[in-house]
């Protein structure tokens, strides 16, 4: 089969690679109809996360139909519509029976302290191979395949494989309340996905941090208050927009590959700190193979958290879902003690969302489509992966179509309509 495979940092190519099969009584194959590139996949084309192993097969996330079943795995059998969490857990351990499914006793070989399994990552997350593949082998598949109407399309559904769950995920972390002032930092499709989530969860106001155009026209379409960090300092903005007091709740959506603004006044701020932030950037990329304007890794790892920290008013929530690699040994702790900031943090859950989420969709309460703005199939993959890297105008999220036959395809899941906390946007398929 066809599949999107990791061969070393700044290094990925399409290539054939063996099917796989059912190893253990719960295990499922899904043939994949869509998945898609994700930030976190770049991170190890960039070099800032470590312990891939060569041959790996990229992507956690994706929409498929099941093949074929283990003995153990009774809800589901072939012919299913399904999306695929991220994360693998088992189901049965205390901390999945709690809801926090990224933290499974079982699902990591490495034991029960090793920490969240999920596909296409590194050894020391399970070793899993991923999803942009043609076929995948999904471990504990009655716990980790979600069912899917035919009134929720592939468009709508790879979107909640990952980056829907993971963005409600940070609401919650953030503690959003009702009517509360939130800043979301990141407008990629995390940050967008987390503007209609912090609405849903109550959001009075929400601010958005970025310094791509682009992104940040896609904020406004869902009439999120943008910042621009290449035209204003946006901790000086979040704090005019304010009255001086700062937003009451913080998503980073950014994580360690952050960068530095180009020009503007954020800029010259931090012209001061240029050498900090390339000490920070070697220690959580010591290996760094750029390939032109490709595969560079972020150059500020510690700022959106900085960021965050100061823009949160006094006594506020910081909710970090951004990535940050187990290196990473920078944030501003003492500021945040000094504000008596809650921060809180981690991987996402997603199968504890995942199930609610098929249904609001379903239902018509929230739209995602609008974040899917390229869909390209697996034969021009990498080139994809390099013109998203690059954050490109038009690339904001970016769908494998890996298999018509048997897909509910862009389009036909009109009838799940648009609500109200959709993630609107203009529709037009010229973005997409």
């Amino acid at each position: 089969m066809k599949a999107v495979v990791w061969h070393g940092v700044g290094d990925i190519r399409v290539e054939e690679v063996p099917e796989p099969k059912i190893h253990e009584p719960y295990d499922a194959i899904v043939r994949i109809t869509s998945s898609a590139i994700c930030g976190t996949d770049l991170h190890f084309v960039r070099g800032t996360m470590p312990g891939m192993k060569e041959g790996r097969i990229l992507g956690h996330e994706a929409v498929g139909i099941v093949e074929e079943v283990g003995a153990g795995v009774r809800n589901f059998r072939p012919g299913d519509r399904v999306v695929v969490p991220s994360t693998v857990a088992c189901g049965t351990c205390s901390y999945c029976r709690a809801g926090y499914y990224a933290q499974c006793d079982n699902a990591n070989p490495g034991g029960r302290r090793a920490g969240t399994v999920f596909f296409g990552g590194p050894e020391a997350a399970g070793g899993l191979d991923g999803l942009q593949a043609e076929y995948a082998r999904i471990p504990y598949a009655h716990v980790g395949l979600v069912p899917l109407p035919d009134t929720v399309d592939d468009a709508q559904a790879i979107l909640l494989s990952d980056i829907c769950p993971t963005a409600w995920f940070g609401a919650r972390l953030a503690e959003i309340g009702s009517g509360d002032t939130v800043a979301i930092l990141g407008a990629g499709p995390v940050g967008q996905a987390a503007i209609a989530c912090a609405r849903l969860q109550g959001a009075g106001r929400v601010i958005v941090v970025d310094g791509v155009p682009d992104r940040l026209d896609l904020a406004r379409d869902q009439h999120a208050e943008t910042v621009d960090f290449n035209a204003e300092e946006p901790v000086e903005a979040a704090l005019d927009l304010t009255g001086g007091i700062g937003v009451d709740r913080v998503i980073d959506a950014v994580g360690v590959d952050a960068q530095r603004p180009a020009r503007g006044p954020a800029a010259e701020a931090l012209a001061g700190q240029a050498e900090e932030f390339d000490r920070e950037r070697d220690e959580v990329a010591p290996e760094q193979r750029p390939d032109g304007d490709t595969w560079v890794p972020g150059d500020a790892p510690s700022l959106a958290a900085r960021w965050a920290v100061r823009m949160a008013a006094k006594a506020g929530t910081v909710g970090t879902i951004g990535v940050y690699p187990p290196q990473v040994g920078h944030y501003p702790f003492g500021e945040a003690f000094m504000k008596n900031l809650t921060l809180r943090m981690g991987n996402c859950n997603h199968r504890r969302y995942l199930p609610r989420l098929v249904s609001v969709v379903a239902s018509g309460e929230l739209d995602p489509t609008p974040l899917l703005t390229r869909w390209a199939e697996v034969p021009d993959a990498v080139e994809a992966y390099r013109t998203f890297d690059r954050r490109e105008s038009g690339w904001t999220k970016v769908a494998l179509g890996v298999e018509g036959r048997g897909s509910v395809a862009p389009g036909l899941g009109e009838a799940a309509g648009t609500g109200a906390a959709t993630t609107a946007g203009t529709g037009e398929t010229g973005r997409r």
